[in-house]
């Protein structure tokens, strides 16, 4: 038997319930991962409240969490790159990491470095994965300026320390109390609200070559006015994109090269995933309410069993 978060309806965090569920078995390609550690992301809570749904009732209990880090425990037919007992970090194949067991394509998954925690290693597929495809959609390169909006949270951190390291300015939106941290990492910190465009003129009198929107706020009009061009915009948050000409990023690409590029720069420790905070797996919809409130410094990390 195995424990995961479910739930049954659309709803406010309250919907989600630590349930007991059968041990789920790999399937040909897959492997069962004994999780420790899952990331939470924008994404979840936004499928949990049916804002993915377009109007149709939930076919059935669902689970949460599409990125997870833990150990091998079987793996299914055709898997000979994987054997129990293996620390490793991806992407769910369930769409449901936040369990005590989950399944993961064995093509889907990395091998832990010994100098990650898993949930250090939780917190990376989906931001690396995230911000270096939109960096890559926009062209972002050496002595160009770019604007990161949300640039504390997962995806805005860890695209606003690629493009540095990469060669960029990164000026980036966030609350005061996370101005001083986005300087730490080489960004600079403009706050959100009426008078943006002017701030950001301040900031960036050498102009803005692009935008990533991660916040879904309502910041498309003046990211547009920035740029001159809505083609120089990607949100992945807000869904009214194509209303304002902008791309709306949000279908993953393999994980693979963009952990490739990305984790021996967190190895030498010029890009780093801080962890805002840590909720044990019962207490997942704390974590989502979490997630919702936003003013994050980093991920939101449940941990299984510790």
């Amino acid at each position: 038997m195995s424990q995961a978060i479910r739930y049954t309806d659309y709803g406010d965090a309250d919907v989600l319930q630590l349930t007991d569920v059968p041990l789920p078995e790999p399937g040909s390609g897959q492997v069962r991962i004994a999780v420790k550690a899952v990331g939470v992301n924008a994404l979840d809570w936004k499928i949990r409240k049916g804002f993915l749904s377009e109007g149709e009732p939930l076919p059935g209990p669902s689970g949460t969490g599409i990125e997870l880090a833990g150990i091998i425990d079987a793996v299914g037919d055709d898997v000979s790159q994987w054997k129990a007992g293996q620390a490793v970090f991806g992407r769910s194949a369930t769409g449901g990491a936040a369990a005590t067991h989950d399944l993961a394509g064995a093509d889907e998954i990395f091998g832990k470095p010994e100098w990650l925690s898993f949930e250090q290693a939780a917190a990376l597929p989906v931001a690396v994965e995230t911000a270096y495809r939109t960096l890559r959609q926009l062209g972002v390169r050496e002595g160009q300026t770019l604007l990161v909006h949300a640039a504390a949270g997962g995806v805005g951190l860890m695209a606003t320390q690629l493009a540095r390291a990469w060669g960029a300015t990164v000026i980036g939106t966030a609350g005061e109390p996370n101005h001083a941290f986005l300087r730490e990492i080489g960004a600079i910190p403009v706050t959100y609200g009426e008078g943006l465009t002017e701030r950001v003129r301040s900031a960036a009198p050498q102009g803005i070559d692009a935008v990533l929107d991660g916040s879904g706020r309502g910041v498309l009009p003046d990211s547009i006015a920035l740029t001159g061009d809505p083609e120089k915009v990607i949100t992945i948050a807000d869904l009214t994109a194509a209303e304002h000409g902008v791309r709306f990023s949000a279908r993953p690409g393999p994980a693979g090269p963009a952990l490739e590029a990305v984790l021996p720069l967190i190895g030498q420790g010029r890009i780093h995933m801080p962890i805002d905070s840590v909720y044990p797996l019962e207490k997942a919809a704390e974590a989502h309410r979490h997630s919702e409130n936003g003013h994050l410094q980093g991920k939101i990390i449940l941990t299984v069993g510790q």
